[in-house]
């Protein structure tokens, strides 16, 4: 018998409302293959680097409590994720790493073995000068994968009549 085609899904969240959806349609994919979701989030240090050399969030000697500070934060934005009741009945680990987003979610493919990343179409720098010359995560996820990736936008918010 050949093996299904989704044994597990990874789910990078940055807890934007985007994330969030994503996150959604990861567990109802989860449910429906009956498949393993691993939740990962990634804390951006190229970004916090460059943050931190213009001045605009911490003095250098303030980078590892600031880490830290990201860390629980993470934590307790992942907890909220797990505790909400649509996540019950679905088998999912956490994972936490810090380095540029699209690389450590193409390791924790490969490392995983992961069989599909379902993440958000733009997430909460979706407006940055990073996107503008170097592309989205979600784009630089799509080419470098290795394996199906399916991006999920906000709903469309129903017209008023």
């Amino acid at each position: 018998m050949a093996d299904p085609f989704c044994r597990g899904i990874l789910v990078p969240v940055d807890f934007s409302p985007c994330s969030g959806e994503a996150f959604r349609v990861a567990l109802t994919l989860a449910k429906t293959f009956q498949a393993e979701l691993l939740l990962l989030h990634v804390i951006d240090t190229s970004a916090l680097a460059a943050f931190n050399r213009l001045g605009l969030l911490a003095v250098p000697s303030d980078a590892q409590a600031q880490k830290r500070r990201l860390r629980h934060h993470a934590r307790l934005n992942t907890r909220q994720l797990l505790d909400s009741e649509m996540a019950k009945g679905v088998k999912v680990t956490r994972a936490l790493a810090d380095g540029v987003p699209f690389v450590e979610i193409a390791k924790m493919v490969r490392v995983e073995k992961i069989n599909l990343v379902v993440l958000g179409s733009y997430g909460g720098r979706s407006e940055s000068i990073d996107k503008i010359f170097f592309g989205s995560t979600a784009e630089r996820v799509v080419r470098t994968a290795g394996c199906p990736v399916l991006t999920v936008p906000l709903p469309s918010k129903p017209k008023r009549s």
